[in-house]
């Protein structure tokens, strides 16, 4: 099975001082025994960036340098599958806002949700409330506005447990 990143569990595996570190580190070493994958957008990653770096946001801010070595690191790492928005997606993205009447504080995480959704990527690691969540068939044309929401491996590439 694959779960699809969210930006919030990515900041809570990588920065050790964050409330839910220990949690987030406890799911990302279960998912990795139980030989399962990841599957990471590129929006996750710049999010992921933008936020480790803010002052405002955290006590002990990254450096640029290094929240691209974080990224980079996860981007590169044989467990994870490379996901990408497509014109479809942004279709599905498009259409959700708009049938759901989601807000701008919904625009990430529902183009996320299209990008895992297209995918085939049916489940979503998050901390909005629980860690793991399904996201639903398209079919069903029902998306929650608060679920947060091309395999390119690099065979050398390190291991998200690095």
């Amino acid at each position: 099975m694959t779960h699809g990143i969210d930006t919030d569990f990515l900041v809570a595996v990588e920065i050790r001082d964050h409330p839910f570190h220990r949690q987030a580190d406890q799911l990302l070493r279960g998912i990795l025994a139980g030989d399962q994958e990841f599957a990471v957008a590129p929006q996750t990653l710049a999010e992921f960036i933008r936020i480790v770096t803010d002052p405002k946001r955290m006590p002990h801010p990254l450096t640029i340098t290094e929240a691209i070595s974080r990224a980079e690191h996860w981007w590169q790492a044989a467990e994870v599958q490379r996901v990408f928005p497509d014109g479809e997606c942004v279709m599905d993205f498009l259409g959700w806002l708009a049938r759901h009447q989601l807000g701008r504080k919904r625009l990430l995480d529902t183009l996320l949700a299209a990008t895992y959704q297209r995918a085939g990527i049916r489940r979503l690691i998050t901390n909005n409330g629980i860690w793991v969540c399904t996201l639903l068939p398209l079919q069903q044309s029902v998306v929650s506005a608060d679920a947060r929401l091309s395999s390119n491996r690099n065979p050398t590439a390190g291991s998200v447990s690095d």
